[in-house]
C-alpha cells in the first residue's frame, strides 16, 4: 500500500549527536508498496499545516489530471 511519511528535519548530524538539534522544516515523501520512496515534496515547509496542505494537493490529483510534456 502507498503511504505518505511526514517528518521534520534536524539542523545536522553533529547537533543531533549532541542532543541539542533544533527543529527545522517539515517535509513529506510518498513511499511505494516496496517501501522505497517514489516522490517527495521537493521543498521544506516551516509549518506542519503547510506540509499537510502539500500532501493534500498531491492526494487531490487523479486520472483526469493532465500530463504536459515540456
Amino acid at each position: 500500500m502507498l503511504r505518505f511519511e511526514m517528518y521534520q528535519e534536524t539542523q545536522g548530524i553533529l547537533n543531533s549527536i549532541k542532543n541539542d538539534a533544533k527543529p527545522r522544516d517539515w517535509r513529506w515523501r510518498l513511499i511505494g508498496k516496496n517501501g522505497e520512496p517514489i516522490a517527495n515534496g521537493g521543498e521544506g515547509y516551516r509549518n506542519k499545516a503547510d506540509c499537510l496542505h502539500g500532501i493534500d494537493l498531491v492526494k487531490g490529483t487523479n486520472a483526469s489530471t493532465p500530463v504536459k510534456e515540456v
